[in-house]
Order: structure tokens, then C-alpha cells, then sequence
């Protein structure tokens, strides 16, 4: 009941973060519903489709993480501690929060489905979801129910440990990640490499590179906050090149997933890619990459709005020191523009070793 009453009293804008998040659940569960049907009507080959159904729901499930962090209602307060709001308690409001969005997403994909099929009443779009969802074949309801509660569950399960009460100084430097991500996207590499066409290894070979380039990302901002400030920085580099460094591990992530995603789209559009084994969903490969694609970029762009609101104290004590308005903003998209620059380039050679993978 807490976790509902501070969902009614909160902002506009963080609702409508809220309800993108059931936007984004509704979507994965779409997808997860469609690839049952199709296990139905085609059992060979549905494990692989399970596999690549996996990949939206991850990023929805990191899009939530990304906006319980912004939510006001999670945030330590003066004087919740009496009424026994606690940083564990604060922790499980937002888990909470969290799986009701993406409930609500969950059950709006079950009615546009079985709509869809004709289960409810008529069948709308003369038939065509009908056919393209199977509805000849009954849908096994416990099988159906349990994929969307993967939904929720995942999102609220991430959401509890992203946000858990840690000591102080728990955090590590960005740089320690860039190893093991390298490691993590060869091995990925590798897998697509030595992988059998429409196997369980390709989607888990993306998957390793997915992961490489997330814990690679907070090591790349920094480093574009390094290479900002480089060779006599003057007040603008440096405040873009400090700012960076100091915001890596909260941006670097986000950026190395929507990383990830850009070179999976410049692989796929590339002759080796079409109509190969990164277009696993049949109709539905373009709504399901086009859903990880705006759920990476309002991840990304989530832990930006995160971000600002963590330097607000440095903002006004800069402007309080008569720092003008525009270098601060100038400063910003110098940041904003070394991200992306970093990203497309690391994307574009991603999509070139992924493409040499997979033609072997």
C-alpha cells in the first residue's frame, strides 16, 4: 500500500517515466508470447527464439532499473527513518513500485494478444494477427503466465539489487571493468565464430558481447574524460573532461549497452547480417530490436537525467563562483558529444569483427 500511495503522489514527469516502463514490459511480454505461440505451431528451433525473446526483456528490465534510480520516492530522506522508511525498506518501495509498472505492462500484452488472436472478441486486422500469432493452436495458459511474470519479476529483481543499501566507498574505478569486458566480447566473438547457424550460440555469443561492452563502458567514459582535458586543458575541457571522469560509472554502462545495440543494428543491415542469424523473429525482428533500441537509448538517457540531479550542488556552487551559464551548458554537450563520438567508433568496429564472425 506505501509503494502505491507514493506512486499516486509522485510528479508528472516521473509517472510518465513509469508508465513508459509498462510501455517497454508490455512489449517484452508481447514477444515472449509470440514465440510460445510459435513453439506450437514450429517446436524445432524454439529455444533459440526463447533465447533472442531474453534480449528485450533484459534491456526492459535495465530500462527499469535506470528509472527507479531517478524516482524521488526512492531517495534517502530526513526524518523516513523515523517512520521507518529505511535505506532496506526504501529499497524494497522501489522493487515494489517496479513490478507493479511492469504488471501493468504484463497484462496489457496478454489483452492485445489474446485481441489479436480473436480469444476475446472478432478478429481485428482481417485475420492478419490471427495468422501471425497461431491462433489455431490453443496457447498453453500456465506456459503464457509464467513467461510474463519473468517480466516483473526480472525488473523487480534488478531493481532490489541495483538499489540495496552498500558502505561506503564500495565502489570500484572504472578502468577495472575495461579487462574483463574485453575478455567477455572475444569469448562472445569467438562463440559466433565457431557457432552453428539458427543454434543456441548465437544469441548467446551477442549476449557476451552485450555484457563485455557494458563493463568495458564506465572504462571508456573515463577515458574520454582523459582525452578531453589532454594538453592544456583550459576552464571549459576541463570542466567537460572532469565532469566525465566523475560520471563513468554511472553513465558508462547505459552507454556501452546502447553501444552494443548500435553495433548489432550496423551488423544486421550489413549483406552478411540480412536474413542471417541476427533475424531470428521473423515479422517481428524490427519491433523487437526497435524496442531494445529505445529502451538502451532511455537508459542512457535516464541515468543522464540521474546524473544531473547528482551534480546539482557542484552546478550552483560553480555559478555561485560567477561561472557563466553557457559554459556550463557548453561543457555539457562537449561531454555529451565525446560519449557519442567514443560510441559510434567502438560500435562501427564491433560490427566489423561481428560481421567477420559470422561469415567465417
Amino acid at each position: 500500500m506505501l509503494a502505491l500511495r507514493l506512486v499516486r503522489g509522485s510528479r508528472p514527469l516521473v509517472q510518465l517515466r513509469r508508465l513508459l516502463v509498462a510501455a517497454a514490459s508490455a512489449g517484452s511480454g508481447f514477444l515472449l508470447l509470440y514465440v510460445l505461440a510459435d513453439a506450437t505451431a514450429r517446436p524445432a528451433g524454439s529455444f533459440p527464439r526463447l533465447l533472442w525473446a531474453l534480449v528485450p526483456l533484459a534491456a526492459t528490465a535495465q530500462f527499469a532499473v535506470a528509472v527507479a534510480r531517478t524516482d524521488p520516492a526512492t531517495r534517502p530522506r530526513d526524518g523516513l527513518d523515523a517512520a521507518g522508511l529505511g535505506p532496506v525498506r526504501l529499497t524494497l518501495v522501489a522493487a515494489v513500485s517496479t513490478a507493479v509498472a511492469c504488471a501493468l505492462g504484463s497484462a496489457l500484452a496478454l489483452a492485445a494478444f489474446l485481441h489479436l488472436r480473436g480469444d476475446l472478441a472478432g478478429l481485428p486486422f482481417d485475420g492478419a494477427g490471427a495468422r501471425l500469432l497461431h491462433a489455431g493452436r490453443p496457447l498453453p495458459v500456465a506456459a503464457a503466465l509464467t513467461l510474463l511474470a519473468l517480466v516483473p519479476l526480472t525488473a523487480a529483481a534488478a531493481t532490489a539489487l541495483a538499489l540495496r543499501p552498500r558502505p561506503p566507498h564500495a565502489g570500484l574505478a572504472p578502468q577495472t571493468g575495461v579487462p574483463w569486458g574485453v575478455a567477455l566480447a572475444a569469448c562472445g566473438l569467438a562463440a559466433l565464430a565457431y557457432a552453428r547457424p539458427g543454434g543456441a550460440a548465437v544469441p548467446a555469443g551477442c549476449a557476451l558481447i552485450a555484457v563485455g561492452l557494458a563493463l568495458a563502458g564506465p572504462g571508456l567514459a573515463y577515458a574520454c574524460g582523459t582525452l578531453v582535458q589532454a594538453v592544456r586543458p583550459g576552464l571549459l575541457r576541463l570542466l567537460a573532461g572532469r565532469g566525465l571522469q566523475e560520471e563513468a560509472p554511472r553513465l558508462g554502462r547505459p552507454l556501452g549497452v546502447l553501444t552494443a545495440v548500435g553495433a548489432a543494428a550496423l551488423t544486421a543491415l550489413s549483406p552478411h547480417g540480412q536474413g542471417g542469424p541476427l533475424t531470428p523473429l521473423g515479422p517481428l525482428t524490427v519491433p523487437a530490436a526497435a524496442l531494445v533500441a529505445l529502451c538502451a537509448a532511455g537508459t542512457l538517457l535516464t541515468s543522464a537525467v540521474e546524473s544531473r540531479q547528482a551534480r546539482s550542488a557542484s552546478r550552483e556552487a560553480l555559478a555561485g563562483l560567477g561561472t557563466p551559464g553557457t559554459v556550463l551548458r557548453t561543457a555539457a554537450a562537449l561531454r555529451a558529444a565525446a560519449l557519442l563520438a567514443a560510441a559510434a567508433g567502438l560500435g562501427w568496429g564491433v560490427a566489423q569483427l561481428t560481421s567477420l564472425a559470422l561469415t567465417r
